[in-house]
Formats: structure tokens, sequence, C-alpha cells
């Protein structure tokens, strides 16, 4: 049963860094039913299995498959990790009706959303510069690759409301907590340039367990990191998924 709509504002519950193990299979239906009665959208910020395989994309589908509302996901590193990241895809969008973004942009009750997973390489003067090795540069270029890839997604959305969704994060601010040393490999600045070109009103990531839950761009756009781990233990005794609200467009005649 899902909760009564509201007129006023479209709600969207986001949670990222589920790690569906094979022997989750019947742990998670209760969670995702909580934010299904609570959300007109279920939004997934990666990190969706822990080691990327069919049988746990499988086991994930399942446990969505008691989620009526849609449902609109990125991909994290741990869904690489075996190779095969279009078979995480291709089976949450077979069997559970996911839309997975890759660089694509998706429309949901008139608020637009571009989806990337990101990547690594640093915060602001922190950031990995594309010099000396070619492995360096290889490694830079991915970052640059996806910075672009979000870019593309938020310049075709036509919406007035407009939200990001990504894996690592694009500012230091949500994941201050975690250790300074690992900071490089939790996001990337070069993620955040898109952002501000492109404001929305909202940017949601997760891999940062331990970060904070939430930061703002230079820009002012709110940041909020949802990996469920972080929001388990910031907010015990709350489902660990954010809830967050957009404000529906009056529908104004063409």
């Amino acid at each position: 049963m899902n909760h009564n709509k509201s007129e006023s504002v479209v709600r969207f519950a986001a949670v990222g860094d589920i790690h569906v193990r094979k022997e989750s299979a019947g742990s998670l239906r209760e969670f995702f039913m909580q934010a299904a009665k609570a959300a007109d959208a279920l939004l997934l910020c990666g990190d969706l299995t822990d080691y990327g395989t069919a049988e746990e994309a499988k086991v994930l589908a399942d446990e969505l498959s008691v989620v009526s509302i849609p449902i609109v996901a990125v991909l994290g590193n741990h869904d690489y990790e075996s190779g095969t990241p279009e078979v995480v895809r291709e089976v949450l969008h077979k069997s559970a009706g996911v839309t997975v973004l890759d660089g694509e942009a998706c429309e949901i009750e008139g608020v637009g959303i571009a989806g990337i997973k990101g990547f690594a390489g640093g915060f602001g003067r922190g950031s990995l510069g594309a010099w000396g090795e070619p492995a360096i540069k290889m490694f830079v270029q991915e970052a640059l690759n996806e910075a672009l890839k979000l870019e593309s997604a938020l310049a075709k959305l036509r919406t007035q409301r407009k939200i990001a969704l990504l894996h690592y994060s694009p500012i230091v601010g949500t994941v201050q907590g975690e250790p300074v040393d690992i900071f490089p490999f939790l996001g990337s600045s070069r993620l955040e340039e898109p952002l501000l070109r492109y404001p929305v009103d909202a940017v949601f990531h997760g891999h940062a367990h331990r970060g904070a839950l939430e930061g703002k761009t230079i820009g002012g756009v709110p940041v909020y990191n949802v990996a469920k781990p972080l929001l388990a233990r910031m907010r015990p005794g709350e489902p660990p998924f954010r809830i967050f609200d957009v404000p529906r467009e009056e529908l104004v005649p063409a």
C-alpha cells in the first residue's frame, strides 16, 4: 500500500551501499517495503551488490519485487568487481524494472534525474592531475569521462526540478569522518563541475560509509551521503534511507 500521494511534493527515498550477497535473500524486503510506503520513487546510489555477480543481482531483484513505486539506480565500484556490470544492470532492469542510469537521464512525476557511477581522484587542491605515467593519465581520464557523462545527462533534462544520482562523492564535505588518507578514493571534485553548470535540487551519493550525512556544492546545492551503513549508524531507530521532497511544479500550459 503506497502512502497517500502529496499534491504539493514528489517524495523520494534514497539509499546506497546495500551490498547484497546471496545470503541476503529475505532480509531486505521489509526495508524496501518501508521505503516504498514512504515515497513516490526509490533512488539507489550504487554498491547494490557486494561482488557484482548475476546471482547477487537476482537476489536483489527478488527483494525489490515488493516495491511498486519507480526505482532509479546507479552502479557502484562493487557492482563492477566481477567485470560484468552490464549483467547486474540487465538483471535489475528485467527482473525488477529498475532504471539503471550510466550517463543517461530519466523523469519521474516531472522531476528529472541524471545518474552516473562517478569515480575517484580527490578533491580541490588534493585532486590528482593527469601528469606523468600513462596509468595516472588513464586514472584521471576515467574521472573526466564520468564528469562528462554527468554533464551530458544533466544537459538532456528539460524539467524545472532535477536530481543528480552518483555513487562516488562530488564534494569533500560528505566524506568528512573517513580517514583522510582515503579521501582521494572516495570521490572527485571533477564530478562537481557539471553540477555548477547545471544546478540541481539535490545530489545523492554513497560509497563513504563513515562520511558525513550532508554537505553542499560550491554553488550551494545540498549533497546527501545516503550510504546505508552510515544512515544506520547516524540515525539509530530510523529506517536507513533518506526522504527528500521536491516541490511539484504547477503545470503551465505550453
